[in-house]
């Protein structure tokens, strides 16, 4: 999933996202004039913080004793300090396929998400996001994502300032946040640390390539039952799944999972 910098999606572009958040299109139009912004981690942070108390405010968020909470936690409990970073989880139950993390250390899990992956391949996605934030990939893409939200232009952002945001705002500059997409270095460099992150910690590192192989197989469209396309605009899973193997081979680490297939029922208990 970088220094607490922004908040990003995990493994993917949520090309449905709109579906279940109620978030209206980033307005507005950046200029020349906007480049002049002083734009630092701490504005990151804090406006992390807004977009994830506002995304919270309006979604289904699970209890502490609904299973997807238990589950959850059960899994990264002791991931709440990971790495130099102040995490906190909860799940959202939506039925768009997909996790992300922010600057503030919020990381947000789809139900719909947990019903397909195991536990290992959860760990695996979360991993990649955390890696995200770890390695600082979306400050750029917060400032333009709160640009656009704010409408700034040339005399607006003149004083070099981050303004202060109204509801409204916020709400487009958490939809630009949720549509931002990473370089494929970017995302080879997650998929780097969520491998290193399941390996130190004695996690079994195939989840990290089943978790690809069934997002290949949500892309295809020919077995998603329902669940929505994600991931559109990220490297190919396929491949991805297969360097994963490729690491894990030369690691000994490799253990053949069989045939990966979309589950036909919950895995959440």
């Amino acid at each position: 999933m970088k220094k607490i910098i922004v908040c990003l999606t995990i493994l993917g572009a949520m090309n449905s996202m709109n579906a279940q958040f109620n978030l209206g299109k980033a307005a507005g139009v950046v200029t020349k004039g906007a480049k002049a912004l002083t734009f630092t981690n701490e504005d990151a942070i804090k406006l992390s913080k807004e977009s994830v108390d506002w995304m919270d405010k309006n979604n289904a968020v699970a209890g502490p004793k609904d299973p997807y909470t238990v589950r959850l936690n059960k899994l990264f409990g002791k991931h709440k300090t990971q790495d130099g970073l102040n995490l906190n989880y909860k799940v959202y139950k939506v039925k768009d396929i997909n996790a992300f993390a922010c600057a503030d250390g919020s990381v947000r899990v789809f139900s719909s998400l947990m019903d397909i992956m195991t536990d290992n391949e959860l760990l695996a996605v979360i991993g990649h996001e955390i890696g995200h934030v770890k390695n600082q990939d979306t400050k750029d893409a917060m400032k333009s994502a709160y640009l656009k939200a704010a409408a700034l232009d040339a005399a607006s952002s003149a004083s070099g300032a981050v303004a202060t945001l109204n509801d409204s705002q916020i709400g487009k500059m958490a939809n630009a946040f949720l549509d931002a997409s990473h370089s494929k270095k970017q995302e080879s460099e997650a998929d780097t640390y969520s491998y290193d992150f399941m390996k130190a910690n004695k996690y079994d590192v195939v989840g990290a390539y089943t978790a690809f192989k069934k997002l290949a197989l949500l892309s295809e469209g020919s077995t998603q039952s329902g669940f929505e396309k994600m991931f559109n605009s990220h490297p190919d899973s396929e491949k991805r799944a297969q360097a994963v193997k490729k690491r894990a081979e030369k690691d000994g680490l490799w253990k053949d999972p069989g045939t990966v297939a979309i589950p036909t029922t919950k895995l959440t208990k």
